[in-house]
Formats: structure tokens, C-alpha cells, sequence
């Protein structure tokens, strides 16, 4: 179980104002279930991930867990733009603990698994924003995780590496959690169980991904 207890989360803004994500939020999330996050943008969707996978601290509050959680890595995640894919894997590696021989099998499934080529080894700032989304798909399948943090990272790369991708990303659902943001609602319902809304720094957690999402569609339409 991923324990949110009482966050509060902000950015500064000009002057001394400050804008809040959200205020003394707390929410439980079961371990061995799939979660689907939905939200207008700006709801705090991507912060929360970033929250959960200790990414970003909070102003006040913590985050416990009761496994270990991934980075949440996806179309959204920051990679060091000015070094190659290989260079940013190796240092994700480091910071995840790994012994220079894990490190380099690791290194090496994720350049195989990406389909990256020659790009592998040229800076992340060339790469298309499909490129940089394998790169991250490639390096949160090649760890082990309890949970992983999922932002917007499935549908990437053509065919061949979306049915590859699918095989794998199911491989790690049947062994893990997946906690996962995407503006796909059709995504969340396929691949998740249940469901948290984000609303106006809120999280309204939903036993059925269905009611989620039907809850976020009615907001829309009433909006």
C-alpha cells in the first residue's frame, strides 16, 4: 500500500505568492492493483507521481510505502538533454544502486530494448519526443519495481515497438502495481482497476476505474 498523508505542495510565483497544487491531501492506494489517475490538466496529476516516486518533496506532508517505487518516467519525464541515452541510463542506474556488471546488462537491454540505433549514443536533445519516450519506456521495464509510476508512456514508436512494449508492459502488470496518468480514458479503463480523481487540489479515490472516469466526463460536459 502507497501511504499520501497530508501533502501540501506549491510553486512560487512572481513576488512572494505562491500557487498550490494541492493542500493536506492524503490518500491510500492498495498494493497489487492497478490505478488510473484522471484530471483536467493542471490538476496535479503529474505532481502527485512526481510526489509519490520521490521525485519532488513536498511543502508538508510524506509519502510511505510498503515497496519499492519506480521514477515516474513517460512522455513527461526530465532527462539530462545535453548527454546521450546511454549516458543518462547509466546515471539512472547508479542512483538506482546497481554494481557496475548490473549496470552494464542493464545499460544493454535498454539500448536493445529502445530500437535507438546510433541515437543511443548521441545527446537526448536530438531525440523526438517518441525517441525520448522509448528511451524511458526501454529503462523503467529493465528494473524490478512494486510499483510503478506510469506518465503517458505507452503508446509510443510504431507498430512492431507498441506490440513489443505491450507484451512487456503486461509482463510487469501481472507482477506489480501500475499506477498510471494518461489522457487516454479508453488506456486507463483497459489497463487499470480503480480510479483517482484529481479535482481543484482534491483526490477522490474510486473502487471502479469506470466511475472515475465517468465522474471526470460529467465535470466536463457540465464545465
Amino acid at each position: 500500500m502507497i501511504q499520501v498523508k497530508s501533502i501540501t505542495k506549491s510553486y512560487p510565483l512572481q513576488g512572494l505568492s505562491r500557487y498550490y497544487v494541492m493542500r493536506n491531501l492524503s490518500l491510500q492506494l492498495p498494493s497489487r492493483t492497478h490505478v488510473g489517475i484522471v484530471g483536467r490538466n493542471g490538476a496535479g496529476k503529474s505532481t502527485l507521481l512526481r510526489l509519490i516516486g520521490g521525485i519532488e518533496l513536498p511543502d508538508s506532508g510524506s509519502v510511505e510505502a510498503d515497496g519499492a517505487i519506480s521514477p515516474p518516467l513517460g512522455l513527461t519525464s526530465g532527462f539530462a538533454q545535453k548527454i546521450s541515452g546511454r549516458d543518462n541510463a547509466r546515471f539512472i542506474c547508479r542512483i538506482s544502486g546497481d554494481d557496475p556488471d548490473t549496470a552494464a546488462e542493464r545499460v544493454d537491454f535498454i539500448r536493445q530494448f529502445s530500437e535507438l540505433g546510433s541515437f543511443f549514443d548521441l545527446p537526448v536533445q536530438t531525440y523526438s519526443s517518441g525517441m525520448r519516450a522509448r528511451l524511458a519506456f526501454s529503462i523503467s521495464m529493465s528494473f524490478d519495481y512494486d510499483y510503478y509510476l506510469i506518465d503517458e508512456l505507452t503508446a509510443v514508436g510504431d507498430q512492431k515497438f507498441k506490440k513489443k512494449a505491450k507484451a512487456t508492459f503486461n509482463e510487469k502488470k501481472g507482477r506489480a502495481s501500475i499506477i498510471m496518468v494518461s489522457h487516454s480514458l479508453d488506456t486507463l479503463q483497459r489497463d487499470c482497476e480503480v480510479g483517482v480523481y484529481m479535482k481543484q487540489g482534491r483526490a477522490i479515490y474510486y473502487d471502479d476505474i469506470g466511475a472515475a472516469v465517468e465522474a471526470y466526463k460529467k465535470d466536463q460536459i457540465a464545465a
